[in-house]
């Protein structure tokens, strides 16, 4: 008691502490994750997965919390954070522990993973807005013109946002005034955090209630006697009534070829009702599950197999040949997870062959399935992240990306043409590779893992032999139909006047007139696009280049523009030798626009068509090529890797590779295992029905190793090439390689940067390094590159050191002044 007074103090409950702090994630590229305090009036609705919007630098983000503890850190006073935005979890632990794994890893933040992960949508956005200060005594007598707008403005509506400002001056560049103002404390600024996702509305039409009766109805449509285009109109929305359910007003004006007057007057006339309401910017289909097939003996055998093996094993490899029906085991696996409630994810290395895939799916699940990848706007993704955390989506469809989507229950997940790098992330962080992410995030939510292939990765192939992952191999094609032929065209043999690469051997070109004559398809592969690689001066040999890239430019005939493949920049097609003067060039080499090019005229009365990475640009252009192809409508499809992998035709009896050399000829330990996959998977595009398949191969070396595994169709006698080469080399699978890139303007600085590292990581690891070295590229978008790889033995604890002082070496070499702008990029397991 003081002062005759009752000292009471008041209690704070267990889970309304007076100081929690808070380790938040925001997407930026921090090397730790920052800690905010939560105020006492947000600790109730604070919670590990919510997003918090904070303040950093002067600006907004939204973060979200990774986890909270009532320990102040004492080296700083954290900050208050301004705002919980969410009631429940944007995403769940295992995936905060999924973005944990994938930073450490491959060594880079997990304000990277959230960046990459949670769509834009859900990130919000932050706006500047410019706030009136009420404390000004309205004096603008040493204002110029266009600060005195701004002041007079504020003086009315007390706020403006930046794009307001900009109308109001008609300029773009509007900061210098605000600064100004701001420094004559006549306003001041505030970032406003605003949600870009919303919600899609649409204008429903409904049937007025006084003609919900069929008579009164009638008698309405007899008496017409005016606005015959009304009538229409209504008549109109009636069939549509009854062939769609509901009807929306856009919709119902396109179909009818009416104007939105004309439907105004059945509104007021009180026939038709219209009524906003929230819709879906992504249709589903009914949600029904009807597998109306029967597995094959050999299926059958392979789906108790692997049901088997995942009794006590996480991960298993399916290797069955191409055509031998994985789809339909995949399907039955399917099944059997969505009747005990859990959700499948189903990868694909690429966007492209999610188009046939999921028309085949939901002709078995429906609406439990979605498609999720980069290619859907912001909203879709929102709208697709939100159904996969209600559980409502039971099976997803999708590219790496969907990796990161927050499963409400997750309990399968299948990694499709495992083998393919494109699950590898290049460009920007986090370089992860998502088959192996997927094990790991599979291992957190105690789900089960397929990988499927008929060409495996050597590594993923090295870990079933091993024991590690269970192994299932289907050998014969589904109804026992036989694997294509394979025959070698020896392009040396063959005559050209231009002494140039072969494009269309007789051979070849007999082999598709007799496939045209039987009304087959055919499809041809060459893994370049373009018209023409390079061009070179026929007089000095100089060769056009690229300004911001080390390498040549690739002429692209439809546009009529020279084009850099590694920074995308374009050029006029260039006429006159800048060496030489000469107009005279020869194009070297060709890509598909090339092979297009002559087979329209070789072949005039087929219909063509070209899938590469130029004619498929929209969400629905490969969609939209592969029905074509399915319809027979195109005869020949020629086609970059975009063709080779996973499609299913009916009608392909013979596939052309037209360039097996370029194949081959990489400079990369992988060039053998990438080579045997591409032939070997478009190959098996061929005859996947009646057995009558043919594959021709126009190659000059054609004592290659791999061509002879590729014509026995010998997977195991690669990998038994490929293990010993390995072995022989310290390659993987026998050990873990880290890439380190070092880009600068200026080469020099690049190099030293390079040797630097290198003398950093020399007395721990001194036997591992190779390098430094330029690459064959040794210059992209202005920046000079060169490379440490380092080749580590399968041991964890050495691999977490060796990251650990790579990422201290980082920290030392930038510090310097010199090499402060030297981008340093570690690439984990590259591929």
């Amino acid at each position: 008691m003081e002062n005759g007074q009752l000292n009471i103090k008041p209690v704070t409950p267990l889970n309304m502490q007076a100081d929690i702090y808070a380790e938040i994630i925001v997407p930026l590229a921090l090397p730790v994750n920052y800690t905010w305090s939560i105020p006492a009036h947000l600790q109730e609705k604070a919670k590990a997965g919510v997003r918090a919007e904070v303040e950093l630098r002067n600006k907004k983000y939204t973060g979200i919390i990774k986890r909270m503890f009532p320990e102040k850190p004492a080296a700083f006073n954290p900050k208050p954070i301004l705002n919980i935005l969410d009631t429940e979890p944007l995403v769940y632990e295992n995936q905060l522990q999924l973005w944990q794994w994938v930073a450490a890893y491959y060594m880079c933040t997990e304000g990277e993973v959230m960046q990459a992960a949670v769509p834009a949508n859900l990130k919000l956005s932050s706006e500047t807005i410019v706030i009136w200060n009420d404390e000004h005594d309205e004096d603008f007598t040493d204002l110029d013109n266009d600060e005195f707008v701004v002041a007079e403005a504020l003086t009315i509506k007390k706020e403006l946002k930046l794009s307001e400002v900009q109308q109001l001056l008609d300029a773009s560049h509007v900061y210098p005034v605000i600064k100004r103002l701001i420094e004559k404390k006549i306003c001041y600024v505030w970032e406003e955090l605003k949600e870009k996702y919303k919600e899609k509305k649409e204008t429903y039409i409904l049937l007025h209630p006084d003609y919900h009766n069929e008579d009164r109805l009638a008698d309405l449509m007899n008496a017409w006697s005016r606005a015959p285009k009304q009538l229409d109109l209504l008549l109109s929305y009636l069939h549509l009534l009854k062939t769609e359910g509901e009807v929306i007003q856009v919709e119902l004006l396109k179909k009818s070829n009416a104007t939105a007057a004309q439907l105004k007057g059945l509104l007021e006339k009180k026939i038709l009702i219209a009524q906003k309401r929230s819709a879906e910017r992504i249709k589903s289909l009914p949600k029904d599950v009807q597998v109306d097939f029967s597995l094959s003996p050999a299926q059958l055998q392979a789906t108790n197999e692997l049901l088997e093996h995942f009794s006590n094993k996480q991960v298993c490899l399916l290797h069955g040949v191409t055509s031998s029906g994985k789809t339909q085991v995949y399907v039955k696996l399917i099944e059997q997870h969505i009747k005990l409630g859990q959700q499948v994810l189903y990868m694909l290395p690429e966007i492209a062959l999610t188009a046939q895939i999921i028309r085949r799916l939901q002709k078995h699940f429906g609406g439990h399935i979605a498609i999720y990848h980069s290619k859907f706007n912001p909203n879709e993704r929102v709208e697709l992240w939100n159904k996969v955390k209600s559980g409502e989506i039971k099976v997803v469809l999708g590219a790496r990306s969907s990796l990161f989507l927050p499963f409400h229950n997750l309990g399968f997940i299948i990694a499709d043409e495992e083998h393919d790098a494109s699950y590898k992330q290049h460009e920007p962080a986090p370089r992860y590779h998502a088959r192996d992410a997927a094990i790991y995030y599979a291992s957190l939510c105690n789900a089960k893992v397929l990988l499927g292939s008929a060409t495996p990765s050597i590594e993923s192939y090295y870990n079933a032999v091993a024991g590690k992952y269970g192994l299932v191999k289907l050998t014969e094609r589904f109804g026992n139909v036989e694997l294509p032929a394979i025959e070698l065209v020896d392009t040396k043999t063959i005559i050209r006047k231009d002494k140039g690469r072969l494009l269309l051997s007789p051979h070849l070109k007999h082999a598709i007139e007799q496939s045209l004559m039987h009304k087959k398809q055919v499809i041809i592969f060459q893994n370049r696009r373009g018209y023409a690689p390079y061009q070179i001066c026929a007089v000095c040999g100089w060769i056009p280049h690229c300004e911001h890239c080390d390498v040549t430019l690739t002429y692209h005939k439809a546009k009529n523009k020279l084009s850099c493949h590694y920074c995308g920049t374009a050029y006029p097609v260039i006429q006159t030798c800048a060496a030489c003067g000469s107009h005279n060039f020869i194009q070297r080499n060709f890509g598909t626009e090339k092979v297009e090019e002559l087979f329209t005229e070789e072949f005039p009365e087929a219909k063509i068509a070209r899938m590469d990475y130029d004619s498929i640009k929209g969400k629905h252009d490969h969609d939209n090529l592969i029905k074509l192809f399915e319809q027979q409508r195109v005869d020949i499809l020629i086609g970059t890797q975009m063709v080779v992998k996973g499609l299913d035709f009916e009608q392909v009896n013979l596939v052309g590779i037209i360039d097996a050399d370029g194949i081959l000829n990489f400079a990369d330990f992988r060039v053998n295992e990438r080579a045997y996959q591409l032939m070997e998977q478009v190959s098996g595009r061929a005859g996947r029905r009646d057995g009558k398949g043919n594959v021709l191969i126009q190659v000059s070396n054609t004592h290659h190793p791999v061509l002879g595994f590729v014509q026995q169709h010998n997977y195991q006698h690669l990998y038994d090439f490929e293990v010993e080469n390995r072995r022989q080399f310290f390659y993987p699978p026998f050990s873990r390689l880290i890439q380190l890139t070092l880009k600068h303007k200026e080469k020099h600085l690049a190099e030293e940067a390079a040797y630097l590292m290198l003398n950093g990581l020399k007395p721990n690891f001194g036997n591992y390094l190779n390098g430094p070295a330029e690459p064959m590229v040794n210059r992209i978008r202005n920046q000079y590159l060169w490379e440490i790889l380092i080749k580590l033995p399968r041991d964890g604890k050495l691999i977490a050191q060796c990251k650990k002082e790579i990422q201290q070496q980082m920290v030392i070499i930038q510090s310097a002044k010199l090499y402060k702008r030297v981008v340093i990029v570690p690439d984990v397991d590259p591929v």
